[in-house]
């Protein structure tokens, strides 16, 4: 069989609307002679009637419910947004069956709320495709071995799409969204950002882990594991949307062929900067600032250690704490609220010379300044001043020519 894994977010089913468009990608699966395999998300959002917060907030107002029970809750919105879509397929004639996570042979550890996936069985799921059928999976849930619901964390859905991807040896799992694939910035920023038409795993995780929400990085890490294709799509059209893969091709920029270099640019505000002076002779202070962010559980980014102190990045929201903790540790830390991290993502940047100058020279141009900086082999970082994040981004979009691109069809 040729199996395509579609997953449709929770937007992608809000409305009757939306779900007619579903039906359609469906079809025309099916019509180009793929098994398809659906993996729906809870319907809408917060505020929604069977959004996961929406239903979240039943229980709110009653006080603390466990972990177990939450999980039990959490794992209705998917299972009703499943049996919609059942039957809406079910009138336009199309064999379906709904299963949950379990049913489907995901099988997780006992992490309540974020569990991991352990091993999947898709025995069920294939039974069910050689009769013919659609199967619709429930997202962002599996069960222990044990028979306990649990949920995946976030990002979960798009998680069930990629494992099932991986355990049924899909063509291809399609993420469906609200936008044409990935770009090389957010359009709300910078206003001729252009599509992508392939990027990398390695490129993609970048993207997502530093603020571009369109496919979360621990799906695509799973997929990157056996070289399954993603595509991100738009559920409005039939644009072929991002193939994400492990092959990087050339870009058309300018009317010209060259290795792509930059990918693109994303940003991550609401962070504070955090910088701890060391005095001469204190060798242990970067010991005791790391266990101390550990011990209550503050996720710390952005590290930089250097004989002369420590900085490091922390959630806005969190900074105030962790500034008491420092104190009490007898330590004096500087703090740079309402920052923004901003990061030029490109598999082509190892071994370039002269990336980080025009990073520079473009954030120079435009007057503003760099607080930190660090690199890797795919992605460089700069953290700037929130006030100036979105100049910051468009600034580099220009510097790297991104706005040139101009991709063909797949």
């Amino acid at each position: 069989m040729k199996i395509l894994v579609q997953k449709f977010g929770g937007t992608s089913v809000g409305t009757p609307e939306q779900r007619q468009y579903v039906l359609h990608h469906v079809q025309r699966a099916q019509a180009e002679g793929f098994a398809v395999v659906v993996v729906v998300s809870a319907m809408g959002r917060k505020g929604d009637p069977y959004a996961t917060d929406t239903l979240l907030g039943l229980t709110q107002q009653y006080g603390n419910i466990s972990l177990r029970e939450r999980d039990l809750l959490m794992s209705c919105g998917e299972i009703i947004s499943a049996s919609t879509l059942s039957s809406l397929l079910s009138q336009r004639e199309i064999e379906n069956v709904v299963l949950t996570g379990g049913q489907a042979g995901i099988i997780t550890n006992d992490h309540h709320a974020s569990a991991q996936i352990i091993t999947i069985n898709p025995k069920r799921i294939r039974a069910e495709l050689e009769k013919g059928k659609v199967v619709i999976v429930a997202g962002f849930q599996g069960q222990t071995t044990d028979g306990e619901i649990t949920t995946l964390g976030r990002g979960g859905s798009d998680t069930t799409a990629t494992a099932l991807g991986v355990a049924l040896q899909a063509d291809c799992v399609d993420i469906f969204t609200d936008v044409e694939g990935i770009m090389t910035a957010d359009p709300r920023i910078v206003e001729d950002a252009s599509p992508l038409e392939t990027v990398t795993y390695i490129e993609m995780c970048n993207l997502a882990f530093q603020g571009a929400k369109v496919i979360h990085p621990r799906a695509v890490e799973i997929a990157m594991q056996t070289n399954v294709p993603i595509r991100v799509r738009c559920t409005k059209t039939d644009h072929p949307g991002t193939l994400v893969t492990s092959v990087l091709t050339t870009n058309t920029v300018a009317g010209e062929m060259r290795d792509s270099l930059i990918t693109g640019i994303t940003q991550m505000p609401d962070v504070t900067q955090v910088r701890v002076p060391t005095n001469k002779g204190q060798y242990d202070m970067q010991l005791k600032v790391f266990k101390a962010m550990a011990d209550n559980e503050i996720s710390v980014d952005f590290i930089s250690v250097n004989p002369s102190g420590i900085a490091y990045t922390v959630y806005d929201q969190y900074a105030k704490r962790a500034e008491q903790i420092l104190r009490d540790l007898d330590l004096e830390p500087e703090l740079q609220e309402n920052c923004a991290k901003v990061s030029v993502v490109g598999a082509g940047i190892y071994g370039v010379p002269g990336v980080m100058a025009k990073i520079v020279e473009a954030l120079t141009e435009e007057d503003i300044q760099i607080l930190q900086s660090a690199d890797s082999h795919t992605t460089i970082w700069v953290l700037v001043k929130g006030t100036d994040m979105a100049q910051a981004v468009r600034a580099l979009h220009r510097k790297f020519n991104l706005h040139l691109l101009n991709y063909g069809s797949m």
